[in-house]
């Protein structure tokens, strides 16, 4: 499950006034801080629970302009439609609904607070899976890693 939620990251389209990063190597880590999955084990969810996955992510100079929202874009695969989203001033706030394979549909909610340097937030994820009502919680943080992208 954990495997799935990295690219659950939240997409912002871009912002007129955005406070540009260096471009580079960056790493979003998301990190399980509470889970309840109906039909899983409490044994597998005590295991995965402080558990953390990285998506490296390769920004461009080109990218980089965009700011922070460059890092907050989902895998496209993920087919999340946005309902809100604010990341100006220092604060991200972002809502959006993410349609899952077995039906039925994830609402996700970020908050949290960024710099040209990366971000931390908190990542909520809440939704009816066939065995009943799900929710994960995750922290999420990005920070520049290299000046170049790996091979």
């Amino acid at each position: 499950m954990i495997r799935y939620l990295a690219p659950f990251l939240l997409f912002f389209p871009g912002l007129a006034n955005a406070q540009a990063i260096q471009p580079g190597n960056w790493d979003v880590k998301s990190t399980a801080v509470d889970l309840v999955v109906p039909g899983t084990s409490g044994f597998l969810l005590r295991m995965m629970k402080g558990k953390s996955k990285t998506e490296h992510k390769c920004v461009a100079p080109n990218q980089a302009q965009a700011g922070i929202a460059v890092l907050l874009m989902p895998d496209p695969k993920a087919k999340c439609r946005l309902e809100s989203s604010v990341v100006a001033d220092g604060r991200i706030a972002q809502t959006m609904v993410c349609p899952q394979k077995e039906g039925g549909t994830f609402r996700a909610i970020r908050s949290g607070s960024y710099t040209a340097a990366g971000f931390t937030a908190r990542l909520i994820m809440a939704g009816q899976t066939p065995k009943g009502a799900s929710r994960i919680v995750l922290d999420q943080t990005a920070v520049r890693t290299a000046a170049t992208c790996r091979k």
